[in-house]
């Protein structure tokens, strides 16, 4: 790392986080409102769903890329690339009508359906902000980059009543839901100056860069796993979770705002929670156990009978489901050389984008036959898969805070 980093490791650290925030900030509303926008123009649950699957396939291959290239040409710089991709997708979002240039607008963009962190910018953020914090304060760290992130989402989504209060004012309401992709466009412009005031990150800082080796398998497993729980998520995220509750219940857009804000203020301080937990019963612990109740809530909401018991289920859901971010971020990074360190957000972050990418169409086509509360049922029935494997596989597998050392 250079010396810049080394003496100002907060002012590094305070750019992500505000940039993080920026970004979440236009994920929340733009997760609300796709599924309305794309409504508007006509188009059907299936469609839909396919537009949610080419976002995050085409998130999932650009994080490939930035596996690839990242130690070449640097953190920095292609924190901005992205930045741009997030520019233009919402313009060409705002601009066009057609199904097949929507589609290419989301697989080539940064549209994120999910509100969540599926994302090109996440492992460049990652490797990135763990070069500037010590082991010991590592998931504190992270809890702190989610809780912000979840935060600015979650005030994100109350901004996706704007169409409707706009059309109370006599705003048409298609233009008013443009109107909020160049918003998004705009915020883009925000995190790519924020990212350029960042040093000259490379991956070639500190330790020098390297493949995966030593921890070749265990990172392996882990992708395996992470992506069980990806293609579970796909089924519920956040864009179609939206398309539920408008189906299922009639919810109006300024009501799925309000309770996707609640949503994510829990999800928001369930992280520093997650970070004391885990300095108490561990990493995988903390996973786990949080994360199987929250799946036992999803599949609950799915069968409630009425919008007020559904709520209550997907806000308890909500204000446990997200305590496994932060505290997997930080076992990836603690379980791995620091030379591993940039490999093996790639290798743990592609796998889950492709396996999210695929679920939604899914999604998509059981909503178009009537099924609306199964991709609820499947995801959470997963998702507790997910969780038992995990915890069987690696109880014994303890980051250096939690023993000392790690063993292989």
């Amino acid at each position: 790392m250079d010396s810049a980093s080394l003496s100002h490791p907060i002012s590094l650290a305070s750019r992500l986080y505000l940039a993080r925030a920026v970004r979440d900030f236009g994920d929340g509303f733009v997760a609300v409102l796709l599924p309305v926008y794309l409504g508007v123009l006509g188009f059907d649950a299936i469609q839909i769903g396919l537009v949610a699957t080419a976002a995050l396939l085409g998130s999932a291959l650009m994080t490939i890329g930035v596996g690839l290239v990242g130690a070449r040409y640097g953190y920095r710089r292609l924190l901005m690339v992205a930045s741009a991709l997030m520019v233009l997708s919402g313009l060409a979002l705002a601009a066009v009508n057609d199904y097949a240039l929507i589609l290419v607008a989301a697989f080539a963009g940064t549209i994120n359906p999910s509100a969540g962190s599926v994302s090109v910018f996440v492992p460049l953020e990652h490797a990135a902000l763990s070069q500037s914090i010590e082991d010991k304060k590592r998931t504190q760290a992270f809890a702190r980059y989610s809780l912000i992130g979840a935060l600015a989402a979650a005030a994100g989504s109350l901004m996706a009543a704007s169409p409707d209060l706009l059309a109370g004012v006599g705003v048409e309401r298609l233009a008013a839901l443009k109107a909020m992709f160049v918003l998004y466009a705009v915020l883009g412009l925000a995190g790519g100056l924020l990212y350029a005031g960042l040093p000259a990150l490379t991956a070639s800082e500190g330790p020098p860069p390297a493949p995966l080796g030593p921890s070749r398998r265990i990172v392996y497993r882990l992708a395996a796993l992470f992506s069980v729980d990806a293609f579970a998520g796909g089924f519920v995220v956040q864009s179609l979770l939206a398309l539920w509750l408008f189906d299922r219940f009639g919810m109006s857009l300024t009501g799925a705002g309000l309770f996707f804000f609640w949503s994510g203020v829990l999800a928001a301080f369930s992280f520093p929670v997650a970070a004391w937990l885990a300095r108490r019963i561990g990493l995988v612990n903390t996973m786990v156990f949080t994360h199987i109740p929250s799946s036992l809530f999803l599949i609950a909401a799915a069968v409630a009978p009425t919008i007020e018991i559904a709520l209550a289920c997907l806000l308890l859901r909500a204000a446990l489901s997200q305590m496994d971010v932060p505290t997997r971020s930080s076992y990836v990074m603690a379980v791995v050389t620091p030379p591993e360190r940039a490999a093996a957000a790639s290798v743990t972050a592609v796998p889950r984008s492709l396996a999210a990418a695929l679920s939604p169409a899914l999604a998509g086509a059981l909503y178009s036959v009537g099924l609306q509360a199964w991709p609820l049922i499947l995801c959470g029935a997963l998702k507790i898969a997910y969780d038992v494997a995990l915890l069987w596989a690696f109880r014994h597998v303890r980051p250096p805070e939690e023993q000392g050392a790690v063993p292989r």
